[in-house]
């Protein structure tokens, strides 16, 4: 145990170094109390994937709620819903009111699977895209129930980052809290155009076939996300909304700091803190992470 903490302190070290050479000392803290998060599905999925099922469409707005209510704080929208049986958020289907919606701000859209024709049209409205990137075909299978493969996964990335931007978003435990091809999505992301990337962890969730799965543990992450750095030295990397609270938090988002992120989604109080220890700047922004 003694031995494989000073082998990650190590492996933090070189992060640290690498961000150090390539970024300013400023971290950025999101708090994004101005991006509205909107449904398109409602919360009906097809899919029901053993790590959401559902639940988390439940606390997101619908968009016709989302167009029928006065424009408030929200500066931007983060569009998702649920996913038809072939992966694909359904978007198009709801092509004039999210022509509307674009009309009042900047859109982050989740797509899922998409062909290069549906690319080409999202992209007509989408500031930015936020796409889930898998490394690992068994974990496709057993998170989503889809017969799709990583070479799908892979070509719907290619699509979106030929007409428009796009964020890879790699969780960091999805297969049940198990890291699996995690790695393997950073291979292959290193060999594509990438102007950032988004790490979320996995977060057990009550209502779901992984409720009682426990997330990764805190050094498993820190090593993931310093492994991201040094492969990625002059990309930036956030630390995305989806991850476990309380302590757990507070543990991974110092360890992230220390890895070298670019920007928490709402940081724990110890993440602060570690940020002066380690000399950034802090900046506050109010918006998603992506946008």
């Amino acid at each position: 145990m003694v031995q494989t903490d000073i082998v990650l302190d190590k492996l933090l070290e070189q992060a640290w170094e690498a961000r150090q050479a390539f970024f300013p000392m400023r971290i950025e803290f999101s708090a994004p109390n101005r991006t509205l998060s909107v449904s398109v599905t409602g919360t009906d999925c097809s899919l029901n994937c053993a790590h959401c099922n559902g639940v988390y469409l439940q606390k997101m707005v619908s968009l016709e709620k989302a167009l029928s209510n006065k424009r408030g704080r929200e500066r931007s929208y983060l569009v998702s819903g649920g996913s038809d049986a072939q992966g694909k958020v359904p978007l198009l289907e709801k092509w004039a009111e999210l022509e509307e919606l674009a009309a009042r701000g900047s859109l982050n859209l989740h797509t899922g699977l998409v062909t290069e024709e549906e690319a080409r049209r999202l992209a007509e409205i989408a500031r930015v895209i936020s796409f889930d990137f898998l490394g690992d075909n068994e974990t496709i299978a057993a998170v989503y129930g889809l017969s799709a493969t990583v070479d799908d996964y892979l070509a719907s990335y290619r699509y979106l980052q030929k007409y428009t931007s796009v964020i890879p978003h790699i969780c960091i435990g999805l297969n049940a809290g198990a890291i699996r091809g995690e790695y393997d999505a950073l291979r292959l992301l290193r060999k594509e155009a990438v102007e950032a990337i988004s790490l979320i962890i996995f977060r057990p969730t009550e209502g779901t076939a992984f409720s009682d799965c426990e997330a990764p543990p805190p050094g498993e992450v820190a090593r993931f996300i310093a492994t991201a750095r040094l492969m990625f030295p002059r990309t930036p990397l956030y630390l995305g909304c989806m991850r476990p609270g309380g302590r757990y938090r507070e543990a991974v988002d110092s360890l992230a700091l220390r890895a070298g992120v670019n920007k928490i989604v709402l940081p724990a109080p110890a993440a602060r803190r570690k940020a002066e220890d380690l000399g950034l700047e802090i900046s506050i922004s109010e918006e998603c992470c992506s946008l």
